[in-house]
């Protein structure tokens, strides 16, 4: 009897401690951190850079609109020597000197105003698609850091599990070599052990994932934010 419950504490001894250490992963969340790889995120994301292209390049051509008004106009001058007559056969020009002229075609400067009201409105678009993406992208790197904290939690639950059950297998083993327990209850014993080993390798593999997934929209390596980190302490 007394064996059987030791076997039962065995076979639970990892779901009370994951139980015990899943109760709460708020306080591992550090919102300074956070928004450190939000704004990361917005410096070397691509799709950031993007946006930020495409406003920048909307936002150069309200002036370049602005300064098309003068396109409509075309200057020209002609110019007759001071020394030739102006009944001269060879330079038939009334007057001496420079001679202006300014011509305008009426289509194209009509067009104007519309072309720089749609400069205005495609900068005006721009801008606010870029507003829009640093609000998602914020959302998304909340979203990876969440689940990179949730699971660096569920390794560590994983991890101490796996570490108790062994004790508990290795005390088992001793106890089954000694003949004081019967082959049936170490296999249960060597089982249990073999899943939470498991469960712990799961639990790496995640993490790793997460952790990842993490670095691909900051942009920078963890271990580099942690060694800079430590540089500046």
């Amino acid at each position: 009897m007394k064996m059987k419950i030791i076997l039962v504490l065995f076979l639970l001894v990892g779901v009370f401690t994951g139980a015990k250490a899943q109760e709460s992963i708020i306080q591992d969340v550090n919102y300074n951190q956070l928004q450190q790889f939000i704004e990361l995120a917005k410096t070397n994301y691509p799709r950031k850079k993007i946006y930020e292209a495409q406003e920048g390049k909307a936002k150069s051509g309200v002036p370049s609109a602005q300064v098309s008004l003068l396109e409509p106009l075309n200057a020209s001058y002609i110019y007759r020597p001071e020394d030739k007559s102006a009944i001269d056969v060879n330079n038939p020009y009334l007057y001496n000197g420079f001679q202006f002229g300014v011509n305008l075609n009426l289509g194209t400067f009509l067009q104007k105003p519309f072309q720089i009201k749609q400069a205005k409105a495609d900068y005006e678009i721009a801008k606010l698609e870029n507003q829009e993406y640093n609000m998602m992208l914020a959302t998304e790197v909340k979203s990876r850091y969440y689940e990179y904290i949730r699971a660096k939690s569920e390794l560590k639950i994983k991890t101490q599990a796996s570490q108790d059950t062994k004790s508990l297998y290795d005390d088992l083993k001793t106890k089954f070599e000694r003949g004081q327990i019967t082959h049936e209850s170490y296999s249960m014993a060597r089982n249990t052990y073999a899943e939470a080993n498991s469960a712990k390798i799961e639990a790496e593999v995640n993490f790793l994932k997460a952790k990842d997934t993490l670095e691909e929209i900051i942009g920078v390596k963890l271990e580099s934010l942690q060694e800079a980190g430590n540089a500046g302490e």
